[in-house]
């Protein structure tokens, strides 16, 4: 019996691979000669292929005129890559749920038409997307998105769309020829290709079991869901445990296993039972909840075999439901184990009595770890929507490494939420050292004497000891792998800081990096390798905050890896907006240097990062040699006027390098028309203080006040000006002439793209 598993994993990849090999040699019997098939069309010429009718196909009729023209496939394919003109479309079944959460940090999630994939958006995102139904081009969206906001990050609009059509949320989705080729050549059969996945990934996946779920559902499982029905089975669980707590107080049963063959594979079956009726339970709530099941399958889990369900579109659920849905995993396990239990209580003599008690043991203590909130297990998912932080592990990890120690050191404060967090953990801290012991204390109970009596007997019991390790081992050998890699990672860090100091090769490329940034482009060599001396490597993980909205301002950054996000936090309601992302090659943090001020924004790490760290004495140092550096000073401060400015606030260096370039302060005196309705449109206004008055026709219809901005309707829509501005106290404005305006816009469509790629796809 213990050579029976080897034996039927080997019969399943022999007859796998031996179906594959005979459906190939049918395939290359029946394939094609086309070498033959082109003689034959060279011999006897047809007419040639309508690429363009090909592309109409594909494409849509709305370009079939384009099509249609001399040059018709070259300009739809312009069509097809020139955003300006695209028209944004949601693809039928896009579905757009907003979160606001209770502590700020509002979010948005859109999930595609077939569920594939889910996306996080920002509120304001969310709100855009929601109105593109194809009747606007990109041009006329950022038209309207700047006339509502008075933003003119232009990136940020034209970079969502651009990623959003990449993703496919948009329609007609944009076809994957690197995948589809890689199909089309691949001769393997499916039923090879996933065991070969399953050799390099270590799972298997099928992607048809939302269909048989349903069906369990529709004909049977759904009246589980009546209250009557889900009450009876509470009480099974309730009075279960108090059954098997009675038996296990009474100490008529052992927890070591007897006979090691029978007895371990019966436990290990059981276990997979147990894992599967858990998963049940998930996926059968999620179509309850009318939501769509992506895959599901079998993996091996660092060593531990599991079932697994793709929840991942149980995210557009409300809070509510979404909470519901991940107890109903362990409300499964809960009703089995008072099953088992009761059949114990009924049947305390039985020969199987003893087998009963220790599956109770297990499915308990499973049950246990999964409802602990600190274990990124269920759990963990009810605690953090019940109290609306969805990244609460990271977030309080990165409070309780940097922000919690920098408090207590500066004597400062707590609020309510930074007191949850770090209790949070504190106390999961704690728990990992408490369900270790707890983990050895029940191995050595359980099975203190089986592993030497496997390992002992032949090869079969050895294999099945190893897998009966990996099973209830499983959560141990994961954490303890987290644990290594997270050492590993701070090691590397380490090893990385202090070659970086050791070595001077990195003073070139910390020297381009400086030099690479707008505000330093005057600067001589001199200083230049001066400053690059005098930078640190600093590396923070996911989810750390380099600094936070009010620090004093001690230093600059420049990104030398990965992504961050400025974030401005409403002191008022606690409301998170991202500004800006940051990537490679951007720097952030020095105009807080410049100003003396208290840092205006918090910059979190979106991934793993490295940055290179310029501190305040150099800043400074670099400042005050205004000889060297005769140009940088008043740079550096045009840079902190326009991005007080409410539509420059988001902008990064490169496009405040344009404005700086293509535009300046002006005034002007009350009674002065600043714009003249009907003129050809050459500059974009933003007012700085004072106020004026829009004038269409002869009439007033508005007024422009300090922060306001006027004139991008001509400039973006190519038309006369449509009103006059007339000022009517002193004003001093910004004037962006049409050519700044348009480079800022031309760089956003040919850079933009989705920031936070990888954050930004939820799965769960």
């Amino acid at each position: 019996m213990e050579n029976a598993l080897v034996a039927i994993v080997a019969i399943v990849a022999v007859l796998v691979i031996g179906s594959d090999t005979l459906r190939e040699r049918r395939r290359r019997k029946n394939r094609l000669d086309v070498p033959a098939l082109l003689r034959g069309v060279h011999d006897a010429p047809e007419e040639p292929m309508d690429i363009g009718a090909l592309v109409r196909a594909r494409s849509g009729t709305a370009t079939a005129e384009r099509a249609a023209e001399p040059e018709g496939v070259w300009a739809l394919l312009e069509d097809a890559v020139d955003l300006d003109s695209f028209r944004p479309k949601l693809a039928p079944g896009t579905e757009i749920a907003p979160f606001p959460l209770r502590w700020g940090d509002d979010y948005a999630l859109i999930a595609k038409g077939d569920r594939s994939a889910h996306y996080e958006l920002q509120t304001w995102e969310a709100d855009l997307v929601a109105t593109l139904d194809g009747s606007r081009t990109v041009g006329e969206v950022i038209v309207d998105h700047l006339e509502r906001s008075g933003d003119l990050d232009v990136s940020a609009v034209a970079g969502l769309i651009e990623s959003l059509r990449r993703a496919g949320v948009f329609d007609p989705a944009p076809l994957d020829v690197t995948a589809l080729l890689a199909r089309r050549m691949d001769p393997t059969s499916g039923a090879r290709r996933r065991l070969r996945s399953f050799m390099k990934e270590l799972k298997i996946s099928w992607d048809g079991a939302d269909r048989y779920v349903r069906w369990m559902y529709d004909h049977a499982l759904r009246h589980l869901y009546r209250w009557p029905v889900l009450l009876l089975l509470a009480l099974v669980g309730i009075v279960g445990l108090g059954g098997f707590i009675s038996e296990a107080v009474s100490g008529h049963h052992q927890l070591v296993l007897g006979s090691a063959s029978i007895e371990t594979l019966v436990l290990i079956a059981l276990g997979f039972v147990l894992t599967a009726m858990h998963e049940i339970g998930h996926a059968t709530t999620l179509v309850h909840f009318d939501r769509k099941i992506l895959s599901a399958g079998f993996i091996l889990y660092y060593g531990s075999p599991a079932f697994f369900i793709d929840t991942s579109d149980g995210l557009m659920l409300k809070r509510g439901p979404r909470i519901l849905q991940a107890l109903a995993g362990p409300f499964a396990e809960f009703c089995l184990a008072g099953f088992s239990s009761l059949l114990l209580v009924a049947f305390p003599d039985a020969g199987f009595s003893n087998l009963l008690f220790k599956f109770s043991v297990l499915n308990y203590y499973v049950i246990f770890l999964n409802l602990i909130p600190l274990l990124e297990l269920d759990g963990y998912w009810v605690l953090a929507d019940a109290i609306e932080i969805p990244d609460l592990r990271p977030r309080s990890i990165s409070f309780i490494k940097r922000e919690m120690w920098q408090k207590l050191f500066r004597h400062e404060g707590f609020t309510v939420q930074e007191i949850g967090l770090g209790l949070y953990g504190v106390i999961g801290i704690a728990f990992t050292i408490f369900t270790s012991v707890l983990g050895l204390v029940l191995w050595r109970e359980v099975f203190g004497g089986i592993v030497s009596d496997l390992w002992s007997k032949s090869v079969g019991t050895r294999i099945l000891m190893i897998v009966l390790i990996l099973f209830f081992a499983g959560p141990a050998i994961r954490g303890l792998v987290t644990l290594i890699k997270s050492i590993g990672r701070r090691i590397r860090a380490i090893v990385r800081r202090i070659r970086f100091r050791a070595e001077t090769s990195w003073r070139v490329e910390a020297a381009e990096a400086i030099d690479a940034l707008p505000a330093f482009d005057d600067i001589d060599v001199e200083v230049l390798n001066d400053l690059a001396g005098r930078v640190r490597l600093r590396t923070f993980a996911r989810g750390d905050t380099v600094f936070r909205q009010g620090d004093p301002a001690d230093a600059f950054y420049i990104v030398r890896r990965g992504t961050v996000a400025v974030e401005d936090r409403d002191p008022d309601t606690a409301d998170t907006r991202t500004l800006r992302v940051l990537g490679p090659g951007e720097a952030f943090g020095e105009m807080g240097l410049l100003s003396g001020a208290p840092r205006q924004a918090a910059v979190r790490a979106l991934e793993d990062i490295e940055v290179f760290r310029i501190d305040k004495n150099a800043f400074d140092r670099l400042l005050a040699d205004e000889i060297d550096a005769p140009t940088f000073a008043p740079t550096m401060q045009a840079y902190a006027d326009l991005r007080a400015l409410p539509p420059f606030r988001r902008l990064g260096s490169a496009d405040l390098a344009v404005l700086v370039e293509h535009g300046s302060f002006t005034m002007a005196a009350p009674a002065e028309v600043i714009v003249r309705e009907g003129d050809a449109g050459d500059a974009f206004y933003v007012a700085a203080t004072g106020r004026a008055q829009v004038v269409q026709g002869g009439h007033p219809i508005a007024e422009v006040g300090a922060g306001d901005h006027f004139g991008e309707i001509a400039l973006l829509e190519d038309v006369p000006r449509t009103a006059s501005v007339v000022a009517t106290t002193p004003m001093r404005l910004f004037r962006l002439d049409r050519e700044g305006f348009e480079t800022v816009v031309a760089q956003a469509f040919h850079s933009g793209s989705m920031r936070r790629t990888t954050d930004r796809t939820w799965e769960r």
